[in-house]
């Protein structure tokens, strides 16, 4: 059976985390991936910690096994959530739009494995001194907020930088990019577009046909300008907002307030015209709705054979 350090830090059955993606990765969600053996987060976004206290507990009645939440550091609640992460006790915390440092004590002491999600070598080596369980080395391709450096680049940097376990994120979907990963020297992987497909995912049905429907060419980033760079399917939101961020005459809070809202109008109103729908480059290569069971069983079985057989694919 695929195991590794991840697994036995975490406690949890296959490596695969589900990842914190806005107005998506909620309680519900997270409960199925975590009783399918994985890891599911729920995000924290810019919600209150009365919305997020709302989504632990509700995780914790529909599975006893762990779970996560993940913390948006940019969000103006970030202090009342890492405190309520803290008071909740959760299994684990991912981080992620920023460095996690200040918050990290008490999360330790709590008894809260804490697994920093980040864009280069620098950050991993930093958030490990600071006493993190393993790093989650996340590439440009994948969906939402993302860094320059791709998964097979940054990834085997991370691994050779840090001596705790590194989980691989951005463009994984399927048991190769998973048996990938493992060469690439990372221990786990966690996935997010590929969870929008599942079952318990309650996001609207357009944003699950959108991602259905997608081209590998249909992902597009913007917000490079407002330094937060976002992955997202192409759709005339997106198509208006870089349009937006090529004109000098636009200031940034412009470009910034016509942004606000869009994540929400996508995953919860199916808006098509103004929602912002976030994919990662991966998106293409999910083709099907599955239960949060099957994505994670199927794509630990493609893996496990695909490395078994890894000499016959090589003279």
């Amino acid at each position: 059976m695929l195991r590794s350090r991840v697994c036995e830090a975490i406690g949890i059955r296959y490596p695969v985390f589900q990842g914190g993606m806005a107005w998506v990765s909620d309680g519900r969600l997270a409960a199925a991936v975590s009783n399918a053996g994985g890891l599911g987060i729920i995000s924290a976004m810019n919600a209150d910690e009365n919305y997020v206290r709302d989504q632990i507990r509700l995780c914790r009645e529909l599975t006893d096994a762990p779970f996560g939440v993940n913390i948006m550091l940019m969000s103006p609640h970030v202090e009342a959530v890492a405190k309520l992460a803290a008071e909740e006790k959760v299994p684990v915390v991912t981080t992620g739009a920023g460095l996690p440092g200040k918050y990290m004590p008490a999360w330790i002491e709590a008894g809260i494995k804490v697994v920093p999600v980040v864009p280069s070598v620098a950050i991993a080596r930093r958030v490990e001194r600071s006493g993190a369980t393993a790093v989650i080395a996340e590439g440009t391709e994948s969906g939402g907020h993302v860094g320059e450096l791709t998964t097979m680049a940054l990834v085997p940097q991370v691994v050779d930088a840090v001596k705790i376990p590194v989980l691989a994120a951005g463009g994984i979907a399927d048991g190769r990019g998973m048996a990938a990963a493992f060469m690439l020297g990372a221990e786990g992987v966690q996935c997010g577009t590929r969870f929008l497909s599942a079952f318990e995912c309650g996001i609207h049905p357009n944003y699950k046909k959108k991602v259905l429907d997608a081209r590998d060419i249909d992902t597009q980033v913007t917000g490079r300008r407002l330094g937060h760079p976002v992955r997202a399917l192409r759709n005339p939101f997106v198509n208006k907002f870089a349009e937006l961020e090529r004109d000098p005459a636009v200031s940034d809070e412009e470009l910034s307030a016509f942004g606000t809202g869009a994540v929400r109008k996508a995953a919860v109103d199916g808006n098509l015209q103004e929602g912002s729908f976030l994919a990662g480059q991966i998106a293409a290569l999910v083709k099907k709705e599955q239960s949060a069971k099957e994505i994670v069983e199927e794509m630990v079985a493609e893996c496990e054979a695909l490395l078994g057989k890894a000499g016959e694919r090589v003279l």
